[in-house]
């Protein structure tokens, strides 16, 4: 069994999933994340980068291949070690937001420091300041269904930062805002992640937030691609091929 780099916070080799209903989601991927490093997985919709997400953070297991978190073996890990991983050190963002409706802004955004055991005094204060740096420090006493949903997403990014975890998962995060928010919250988020070492896998298939990444894993059909860029036609070449076209 190869050993995993030293300097790579997340390592998987080989990640074979199908879905339920039998369909392929990924057919033999392999990457490594470094420690702080901000790392894009592109592609059109379908073409694995959920599946990948969620087979790297301990959300799924692949049916073949190896996930490697710090040196420990996360394929190897059973479901209750998973869920500890995913709630001790990971954090993860959906596209859509989903907030306790009982609680208000700042309790739900709290909420996962409350569930490791820190003190309610200690997780409104973490609560409040990522609230803040996201522009919904105003609605902290909001409950959901008063908020908009580019309201919301910002309160889920804030639950997913205010625990400072290890590596976070972001699918898709800006799907549900307008194109005027998305460069804000998106620099707010990989601000956040630079300042605190946080590792963050961004999955996209929008080219202008992959570009604030780092480096980029393109996937089509679960598997990785290698981009071609091709050359611009020359307008001799244009006139050329519009002759011949004739």
């Amino acid at each position: 069994m190869e050993a995993p780099p030293d300097n790579d916070v997340l390592w998987a080799r080989a990640l074979h999933y199908t879905h339920p209903d039998g369909s392929p989601a990924l057919g033999g991927v392999s990457l490594g994340v470094r420690e702080g490093e901000i790392l894009a997985v592109t592609g059109p919709r379908g073409s694995g980068k959920t599946a990948l997400l969620h087979c790297l953070s301990g959300l799924a297991r692949s049916q073949r291949g190896e996930v490697w978190f710090n040196s420990v073996p996360v394929h190897t890990m059973g479901p209750m070690a998973r869920e500890r991983l995913r709630r001790d050190r990971f954090g993860w963002i959906d596209p859509a937001p989903a907030l306790v409706p009982e609680l208000n802004v700042w309790e739900n955004a709290a909420l996962p420091l409350m569930l490791r055991g820190t003190s309610r005094r200690r997780a409104k204060a973490a609560a409040l300041e990522w609230l803040e740096r996201l522009d919904v420090g105003d609605k902290y006493r909001l409950r959901p269904h008063e908020l908009t949903q580019a309201e919301r997403q910002r309160v889920c990014i804030t639950r997913a930062l205010a625990p400072a975890p290890s590596v976070l998962f972001a699918d898709e995060p800006t799907a549900p805002l307008h194109r005027a928010d998305r460069g804000h919250v998106l620099r707010t988020l990989t601000t956040a992640a630079r300042s605190h070492g946080i590792t963050v896998v961004l999955a996209t298939h929008d080219a202008e937030t992959a570009a604030l990444a780092d480096r980029t894993v393109p996937l089509l059909d679960g598997r990785r691609v290698r981009t071609v860029h091709l050359p611009p036609v020359t307008e001799s070449e244009g006139r050329a091929t519009c002759s011949l076209s004739a």
